[in-house]
């Protein structure tokens, strides 16, 4: 298998467990992820899951990762979704060193699926599930400047052909979402925010994006809490510095729901 110097890393906004199945631009979006990334290259797969909140770092190393439905209420067909991608847990384990190496108290857990945030991305962008696939977790309780470090602490796996993929969302206050439907009008507060940080991504304002909280218009207002935003700052970290982000695609669902994707070299 030939593998690049080094593979990009991705962030994907996943959205609603319904994008799986929906029409919408970003579920159209998500099945060109092959092209963007030919899997010929790709020797695991790396998932940030936003869904995956623990207090230090861990990896999933099962064998074969179950498909984790996380949600509810939602159509039949959602749960008979399966992604049977094969794990990797001599991988896991070598990250895990990795990370500890660089002062993060990480770990393993042999029993960790694909949570649909891992899932939602990798089904619509490599359906064949030949490619290992593992998540690494979030620590809510750290703030972007920890997952920053993380993701620089992750750099040297680009040039071994992993992709990191992190999976989260650009914005994400579900109180405020306009439940009329994924066509609703977009809110101006949803739109200046991301507008803010594709500014900030393109032109590498490292500085700014990790300090967000403090420079983002309405940052409180799109999140509410850090979670859903974390794993845009380990593929952020684990990027070359100083080169600009690609917006791979841009839109906004159900108001103020942005699922805007990006592409670091």
């Amino acid at each position: 298998m030939s593998i690049p110097s080094a593979l990009p890393t991705l962030f994907i906004s996943h959205g609603a467990p319904t994008t799986a199945l929906s029409g919408t631009p970003a579920h159209h979006f998500m099945k060109t992820l092959h092209d963007l990334v030919p899997a010929a290259g790709i020797r695991a797969i790396l998932a940030v899951s936003a869904h995956w909140e623990t207090d230090q770092p861990m990896l999933g190393a099962a064998t074969r990762p179950e498909t984790i439905h996380d949600f509810y209420g939602f159509p039949q067909p959602l749960y008979e979704l399966r992604y049977p991608a094969p794990g990797d847990p001599a991988l896991a384990a070598d990250i895990a060193d990795l990370l500890n190496a660089a002062g993060f108290k990480a770990a393993t857990d042999p029993r960790q699926g694909l949570d649909h945030g891992a899932w939602t991305p990798l089904l619509l962008g490599f359906p064949e599930a030949t490619i290992p696939v593992l998540q690494l977790s979030v620590q809510p309780h750290r703030d972007p400047a920890h997952h920053y470090a993380l993701g620089q602490a992750l750099r040297p796996l680009r040039e071994q052909g992993v992709l990191v993929l992190a999976s989260g969302s650009l914005t994400h206050n579900l109180r405020e979402l306009d439940r009329r439907g994924p066509q609703a009008p977009v809110l101006p507060w949803a739109s200046a925010f991301a507008d803010w940080v594709n500014a900030a991504l393109t032109e590498r304002r490292d500085e700014d994006m990790v300090a967000y909280r403090a420079k983002a218009p309405e940052a409180r207002r799109n999140h509410p809490t850090d979670e859903h935003f974390l794993p845009l700052f380990v593929a952020l970290g684990a990027a070359t510095p100083g080169l600009p982000a690609q917006a791979l695609h841009r839109s906004m669902e159900f108001g103020s729901l942005s699922m805007d994707s990006y592409r670091f070299a």
